[in-house]
């Protein structure tokens, strides 16, 4: 089959590659406009443009997709399939009948569960006991259409979207392999049951909420690693939470109160249990464990976070 891939950030890469290294014929690679990034906010490559360039597969990147004009590219292929994994860029309608199998989408969860743009963000945030991942024929709808072949995976107690993201970009990459190998899976309607919708993560949401329980507040540490990373405010900076431990300890006093401050951890009070925080960041600095931290800095019993 001739393929046309469309992706960008390091997640679809991994499928990029395992399609290359099976020996599919990728004749175009479609991935989003280069954008400013560092320090330096020079231009920089999408991981997948990067992959493409050096196997020498030719790139289109289109702001968007939505005339004739922008469509001709894809056309001129005469590609049997369209692989579009964590592209960015809604594909209209006539851009999926382009291909003659249509278009596959790798997506990273258990569908109909996780719609939409943040499935393992929002799997770790909800308490999830596992995900996965489905090889989804695509249609006009979000993340609606019928699937192909799926493999599940547990969702390990420590597991954050960062770990999680690695592991299912590796299995997403070997599932479509599998899937590409003749005969293809007859594709199978999506459940109307247990529909859920990730929707895009949202900085506002990093703030934590000391209203919560220690084990929500775990989940949202966990989940918002590495964005945007949940935080907390003390005084008048602002600290990022990069690992943390739920523990029944009854907390003391109000939620976000210190209870103990000590080379064990920093014990903070919740609605329900404390949250033990064992790596945290304060504005302009760099990461640190809380005893480096605590051996230049005073943290009393009875602080109160905001």
């Amino acid at each position: 089959m001739k393929i046309i891939f469309a992706g960008t950030p390091e997640f679809a890469a991994a499928s990029l590659d395992a399609l290359i290294t099976a020996g599919h014929e990728v004749v175009l690679v479609l991935t989003q406009p280069d954008r400013p990034a560092g320090r330096g906010m020079k231009l920089q490559a999408s991981p997948v443009k990067q992959r493409a360039e050096k196997s020498g597969i030719p790139v289109y990147q289109p702001e968007k997709l939505r005339s004739p004009e922008s469509w001709a590219a894809i056309q001129a292929t005469e590609a049997d399939l369209m692989v579009v994994v964590a592209y960015g860029i809604i594909l209209p309608q006539a851009v999926l009948d382009i291909p003659r199998l249509g278009c596959f989408n790798v997506h990273a969860s258990l569908l109909p569960r996780w719609r939409g743009a943040a499935p393992i963000h929002r799997a770790i945030e909800a308490g999830d006991a596992e995900t996965g991942v489905c090889i989804m024929q695509m249609d006009a709808g979000l993340d609606t259409g019928p699937v192909l072949s799926r493999t599940a995976l547990p969702i390990a107690l420590a597991e954050t979207t960062a770990t999680l993201h690695d592991k299912l970009a590796a299995l997403g990459a070997e599932l479509l392999c599998q899937t590409l190998a003749n005969p293809l899976p007859e594709p199978v309607a999506q459940s109307e049951v247990g529909v859920t919708y990730a929707h895009k993560i949202a900085k506002a949401e990093s703030r934590i909420d000391w209203e919560k329980s220690a084990v929500e507040i775990d989940r949202q540490i966990r989940a918002f690693n590495p964005f945007p990373a949940a935080s907390f405010v003390w005084g008048e900076q602002l600290f990022k939470v990069w690992a943390a431990k739920p523990v029944e300890v009854l907390g003391v006093g109000v939620p976000g109160e210190v209870s103990h401050a000590g080379p064990d951890g920093l014990f903070v009070t919740c609605s329900k249990g404390s949250l033990m925080i064992q790596t945290l960041q304060p504005s302009n600095s760099r990461r640190m464990e809380i005893a480096d931290y605590l051996a230049g800095h005073d943290i009393p019993a009875g602080t109160v976070f905001s």
